[in-house]
């Protein structure tokens, strides 16, 4: 869904009426939309989604079904997860509430048929954006003191294979 917001430090409360009319418009032109006061949140949750299943979509040539049907492979997505919510926390970023390695895991079955866009990117022999999730979390990570070696090894592995995808492109 697509979410608006204010961020920090911006006040969102003071933000608010011109997020709601920026709303309003997107969902009469019928696109759903909502106002959050806590977007930053927002983001890394997302992020945390696409670091949970871009990497390994791309690396298994997996639709999001198989990834949750895979012990292993769900056990490696629980953890790239947690270190997500390691990193955020240690930002001072206030995450949304429930149990984010759950939601995450959900989206295996709600979106079953879905395959990541850095899969198809790697299809497609483009460069992917695992720069920005992965090894985003990886960066952020390094300046905070906390380890992502999950996140990390992912990054590297898709890096490794678009390195490779661009070699047989040449």
């Amino acid at each position: 869904d697509l979410v608006v917001g204010a961020l920090p430090p911006d006040d969102p409360v003071a933000a608010r009426p011109a997020l709601e009319q920026v709303a309003g418009w997107l969902q009469r032109a019928g696109i759903p939309c909502a106002v959050s006061d806590n977007v930053e949140g927002e983001l890394w949750a997302k992020l945390l989604i696409n670091c949970a299943y871009n990497a390994i979509s791309a690396l298994g040539r997996a639709r999001y079904r198989r990834i949750g049907a895979s012990p292993a492979a769900l056990g490696v997505m629980q953890e790239a997860v947690r270190e997500v919510i390691a990193v955020a926390q240690a930002a001072g970023v206030r995450l949304p509430e429930g149990d984010l390695v759950e939601q995450a895991r959900r989206i295996s079955t709600s979106m079953a048929g879905a395959t990541s866009s850095t899969a198809q990117d790697i299809a497609r022999g483009k460069r992917t954006e695992i720069d920005h999730l992965n090894g985003y979390v990886v960066r952020r990570g390094e300046a905070l003191g906390v380890a992502t070696p999950v996140n990390r090894t992912l990054h590297a592995l898709v890096r490794l294979l678009e390195e490779a995808e661009g070699d047989e492109a040449r």
